[in-house]
């Protein structure tokens, strides 16, 4: 382990928050385990809580804690870092919670979470500030699911949530109403988008304590033909990662703008990462991630490992840009 730097001021109590009463809870966990360790090497005092799947608060020793005890708990400390992905985390409640009792969030605000998690909201704003994104139909729980919305192929998906839960490409008329069913176990809206071939690059952008924005490297995701970054290429090793990504300048000054405008506009604070296909006739937005997975290995820390700041750093990075020195 490196040796502890010189803890950082003002902050010297960090909870680190993991779980989460969604699908992503074991991933949510593994953020949260990281980001701990290196809240630890930096000298700081850890505060590890967890909300389970049932959405109850627990400690760092596995116990109950009452939602009043939690909220005592949470206001010891100087900041918390919420590790959470996906809906009662990610999407704005933390940041609500952790706003209202007064402790500073490491991370995006409540208007940015709730933005991002809805990927039909993201594309919609993404349009507007002149970011190409695939063509898309919304589908509500009630719409009927009898007539295809778009030509196959085209992906199925959940408006919220992550992970690639619950996506499925549609090649043929007869896999549309099971894919659709599978989308709605993850959400209540779904969305219909247009498979867009090309390549899979990530970027990562966060606003250090000066208030200027930094962005990590691009990264190209190894997919085959014809195919999506499934739940099991992210987490079980086969995944393939280049890192920077095999593009051109022009590309990757490109996606550069495009993510660190959709940072400002959609209103991020700490860290996002922002998915985009690369394409022979330009740069397609996917979507974005407000709080992406967070371990050591994880796509954002590899990106920012790939332009000098390693991992402990990077989180140092994010706990002392919760108290910018323009605030």
């Amino acid at each position: 382990m490196p040796e502890p730097t010189a803890p950082l001021h003002p902050p010297t109590r960090v909870a680190v928050i993991g779980g989460g009463a969604n699908d992503e809870h074991e991933v949510s966990l593994a953020s949260a385990a990281a980001v701990t360790r290196a809240v630890r090497t930096l000298g700081l005092d850890a505060v590890p809580l967890t909300i389970d799947r049932a959405g109850r608060w627990r400690h760092t020793d596995g116990a109950a804690l009452t939602p009043s005890a939690a909220v005592a708990l949470l206001t010891t400390c100087d900041a918390a870092f919420p590790a959470l992905h996906g809906v009662h985390g990610e999407d704005g409640a933390a940041a609500g919670l952790l706003g209202m009792i007064g402790v500073p969030v490491v991370g995006s605000p409540v208007r940015a979470g709730a933005l991002g998690i809805d990927k039909w909201v993201t594309k919609t704003v993404a349009e507007a500030v002149g970011i190409r994104t695939a063509p898309a139909v919304l589908l509500r729980r009630a719409d009927a699911i009898d007539a295809l919305p778009l030509d196959p192929p085209f992906v199925v998906k959940p408006t919220t949530g992550g992970s690639s839960n619950g996506v499925s490409v549609v090649r043929q008329a007869d896999e549309y109403a099971a894919a659709v069913e599978l989308a709605r176990e993850a959400s209540d809206d779904v969305l219909a988008e247009s498979f867009v071939t090309g390549r899979e690059v990530d970027i990562a952008v966060l606003r250090d304590r000066s208030g200027a924005l930094r962005s990590g490297a691009t990264l190209e995701i190894g997919v085959a033909d014809g195919a999506v970054f499934g739940r099991a290429e992210k987490y079980d090793g086969s995944a393939q990662f280049t890192v920077p990504a095999r593009i051109s300048e022009g590309q990757h000054a490109a996606i550069e703008q495009a993510a660190r405008t959709l940072y400002d506009t959609i209103g991020c604070a700490g860290v996002a990462r922002f998915d985009f296909f690369v394409t022979d006739d330009g740069v397609v937005l996917n979507e974005v991630n407000t709080s992406p997975g967070f371990t050591e290995q994880s796509q954002v820390p590899r990106m920012f490992a790939a332009v000098g700041l390693p991992y402990v750093d990077l989180v140092r990075a994010l706990v002392e840009a919760t108290f910018r020195d323009d605030d």
